[in-house]
């Protein structure tokens, strides 16, 4: 087995976790689900 380098290990690209990636998902997940629930079951404002 051959050990690499910093240099050699900084050019590995992939198997990343990408925490923006999946902030976003939820994010649209919780949009769309609010979209349907104001559709599905229209409340009026209290004030």
């Amino acid at each position: 087995m051959k050990n690499l380098t910093d240099e050699e290990l900084k050019e590995i690209n992939g198997g990343a976790f990408h925490f923006g990636i999946l902030a976003g998902i939820v994010a649209g997940v919780s949009f769309i689900i609010g979209v349907i629930d104001g559709l599905v079951r229209p409340l009026k404002c209290n004030f």
